[in-house]
């Protein structure tokens, strides 16, 4: 599959709240900051060490000097340097999802639903104490329901506590037994996954509660917590959940369409 990769983020994202009363404080900072940044930048064309302290020390003085003439300098440098770290961070993704393609979506230890043969695979980082990922349920059963060529990887990824850890860990165990999907329903549909909200909702689904807390020591199962870490951090996912479809990572709960945006762009990708 061929394409460049996209990483798109979630809209409405609310921004930290700043006093305005800091505004000197911050200028001041930003102006340090940016003179020390010559210096770093510089030796990227240069070696560091073809500068001795004075040439140091003048440079920093021109810099500053450049600032005070003309103090927009500072934003045209955060943006550009803002712009650089997306760039890096949107290579890093493209190489992530090309080097890491057959860990995200054919990986034996990973479940999958829908369509085992589907021609699109969806990859989802799901944690079962977000409340995200719960209203991201009925949007997938109805995709799941239409669409029968998607491919569903699941990548439990427990990141908000013990609770989520322990629900990751019997869910995957539930394999073992052939109630994964039972399983997984259970705990997405249920109130806060804990150790006894998890056994509970096993009991009621018939599993051999015995048997699934041995299988939940399995080494398989740390391994699919351990590699969802891994894929999450290399494809820069910070939350759940988060959507992997052809070139593209989705984070947050988006709406059903634009799933199914991505899923045709996907198979459009493929056909190409």
């Amino acid at each position: 599959m061929t394409g460049t990769a996209k990483f798109r983020p979630p809209a409405g994202a609310a921004g930290a709240q700043t006093n305005p009363n800091n505004g000197s404080k911050i200028m001041i900072k930003s102006i340090l900051a940016f003179a020390c940044l010559i210096i770093l930048v510089l030796p990227s064309q240069a070696a560091a060490d073809d500068f001795d302290a004075d040439e140091k020390a003048r440079i920093k003085a021109l810099a500053l000097e450049a600032i005070l003439e003309r103090p927009e300098i500072i934003e045209e440098a955060i943006a550009r340097l803002q712009s650089l770290e997306e760039e890096r961070r949107q290579a890093a993704i493209e190489q992530a999802l090309t080097t890491r393609r057959d860990d995200l979506e054919n990986d034996p230890n990973a479940p999958v639903l829908g369509n085992p043969d589907g021609d699109v695979t969806v990859v989802e980082f799901f944690d079962y104490n977000c409340p995200y990922c719960k209203r991201a349920v009925e949007p997938i059963k109805e995709l799941l329901a239409t669409d029968d060529q998607v491919r569903l990887v699941y990548r439990e990824w427990p990141i908000l506590g013990e609770g989520s850890v322990f629900a990751a860990r019997a869910a995957l165990a539930a394999r073992e037994q052939g109630k994964y999907e039972e399983m997984h329903w259970a705990l997405m549909t249920g109130g806060r996954a804990d150790a006894q909200s998890t056994i509970a909702a096993a009991e009621r689904l018939g599993l051999d509660i015995e048997k699934l807390r041995e299988d939940m020591n399995a080494p398989e199962i740390i391994q699919h917590i351990t590699v969802s870490m891994e894929l999450a951090e290399q494809l820069s996912i910070t939350g759940t959940p988060s959507f992997v479809v052809g070139t593209n990572v989705a984070p947050g709960l988006i709406p059903l369409t634009e799933l199914e945006d991505l899923i045709r762009d996907a198979r459009s990708a493929a056909n190409d």
